[in-house]
């Protein structure tokens, strides 16, 4: 690693709480000697291909006293007493005791710590100039270090308090159905994982149908990783496929799954509607998410979901029905899928429409389904989709004061050609509702989350990642649109690195 045996001090490796591993680390601790030390993926022996095999140099002095150079093409971070700095491809910076260094923003933190006999000689050197000058200085000195203290254990305690709360963060069973829960994304702390869910978490037990939405579907990745899926007797599962990708899955599929691609009435656009519908004994699990059923989606971005079980209706109730059975019903009715027969064991003989779905009650249900479907709408068709339909739903609600022109986050995945009048449209179903005193919210100020290309390099995935932010330039670069972008950061619930894809999302946010 380097080209002197004299050696200076050492890379220490850190976790994510900036702290040494009490335990054996995975990565032992990299000497630095005298010259220049190559630091990269080969001398790390993780397989992190973000790191280049020539990620960094660093070249020490016998006093400890080094220069960082970045040597790889993704930036480096430098944290030094109070600043952190980001370093791009080419740049150097001068590195002391003490300074630790992210390889990857956020990720493969190292501190760089000097030997003690690396230092001493210069140590001596220095007592013996400035033992006046530091005699006088005293009193400046305590105040200088009492007020860095200070500081230090603010900003520490502020950091180790933003992730206690996400590390004791859990979500009590009566109110998982009203919760939005996200995806667990792999490579993450423990702590930056709490209360979320994968897959096999969610289709799970004794199902008895399955009806899967999705635009994307691997049938490799998906069975192996809901092994229950493979024991359901009965699956539909609606697609946006290409017809390649269909004779592929076709291939794939186990042999008791019905394929079914929904109609378009425009010539562009595709099915992408994310949901399952998973009938057990006891009822319906109804889940609406964001992520395509693929390993990708599933492990390496931010998505969430949203879930909640119903009973069946009982005999006195079969009639009765609310706004969710309503707006599900007519959104399923729109797919367009075919019916097919079923006997379900100790409940009878089902034709699996969207009519069946009446079969459960919920009267509990914690939210709205808002859908969307392709096409042009007019008439009594306006407010059963979309925004529209948004705006219908929130005209009917009450809330807080604080929510008087609350803030609109806007993230999806994709950007298609909009203009002003339309996002004005946009912020004014959003925005609809009024407060407790019966006065209107007023227009939020929106705001739309898009990466940037250094989000896109940093992330997990790295530029792999940019595959699912499909949107023309001449879309992103609309002039109007500057005053609207934001900026995904989520330091404090580890999630920085794991590319937001809450795809369809529109948050309504206090």
């Amino acid at each position: 690693m380097s080209s002197s045996h004299s050696q200076v001090g050492y890379l220490i490796p850190l976790n994510h709480n900036f702290e040494e591993e009490k335990q054996k680390a995975s990565i032992p601790k990299l000497p630095i000697s005298d010259g220049t030390n190559i630091i990269g993926r080969n001398n790390l022996c993780v397989t992190d291909k973000r790191l280049s095999r020539k990620h960094l140099t660093i070249t020490a002095s016998t006093d400890g006293t080094a220069n960082l150079h970045v040597e790889g093409t993704n930036p480096v971070v430098v944290n030094s007493g109070n600043k952190r700095r980001k370093l791009n491809s080419k740049e150097t910076v001068t590195i002391s005791d003490g300074d630790v260094i992210e390889l990857i923003p956020g990720h493969h933190l190292f501190k760089y710590q000097v030997s003690k006999r690396s230092s001493s000689g210069a140590d001596n050197e220095a007592r013996e100039r400035g033992r006046n000058a530091a005699t006088q200085k005293h009193d400046k000195i305590v105040a200088t270090q009492k007020h860095d203290k200070i500081a230090v254990t603010q900003r520490h305690n502020y950091s180790r308090s933003c992730e206690e709360a996400i590390r004791d963060f859990r979500v009590a069973d009566d109110q998982i159905p009203c919760t939005f829960r996200l995806l667990r994304v792999q490579g993450l702390p423990p702590w930056a994982n709490t209360s979320c869910v994968s897959i096999s978490d969610v289709i799970q037990g004794d199902i008895l149908v399955a009806i899967l939405s999705n635009y994307m579907v691997d049938v490799d990745w998906l069975v192996p990783a809901c092994p229950a899926l493979s024991k359901v007797p009965h699956v539909l599962v609606l697609h946006g496929e290409g017809d390649e990708r269909v004779a592929c899955i076709k291939r794939s599929k186990p042999k008791n799954w019905i394929l079914h691609k929904p109609p378009l009435p425009i010539s562009f656009g595709t099915h992408h509607s994310k949901a399952m519908f998973l009938v057990y004994p006891r009822g319906v699990r109804i889940i609406v998410h964001t992520a395509n059923l693929i390993y990708v989606d599933w492990n390496n971005k931010s998505q969430g979901l949203w879930m909640q079980d119903f009973p069946w209706k009982d005999q006195h109730s079969l009639s009765k029905g609310s706004g969710f059975e309503n707006d599900l019903v007519e959104y399923l009715s729109a797919l367009k899928w075919p019916e097919f027969s079923v006997n379900l064991p100790s409940l009878g003989n089902f034709s699996i429409c969207p009519s069946f779905f009446k079969k459960f009650d919920y009267s509990d249900a914690m939210v709205r389904l808002i859908a969307s479907v392709p096409g042009y709408h007019s008439g009594n068709g306006l407010k059963k989709w979309g925004h529209m339909k948004l705006r219908s739903v929130l005209q009917e609600c009450t809330f807080d004061e604080e929510f008087k022109k609350s803030p609109l986050v806007y993230q999806f995945s994709s950007l298609g050609s909009l203009d002003e009048k339309w996002m004005v449209e946009l912020a004014s179903s959003m925005s609809a509702g009024l407060s407790k005193d019966k006065v209107p919210l007023g227009m939020g100020e929106p705001q739309i989350i898009w990466p940037t290309v250094e989000d896109v390099r940093c992330s997990i995935e790295g530029y792999a990642a940019g595959s699912a932010i499909p949107s023309p330039l001449k879309n992103v670069e609309k002039a109007f649109l500057k005053k609207y972008w934001a900026k995904w950061k989520a330091n404090h619930t580890g999630r920085t690195t794991s590319k937001e894809d809450l795809q369809g999302r529109l948050v309504f946010s206090a």
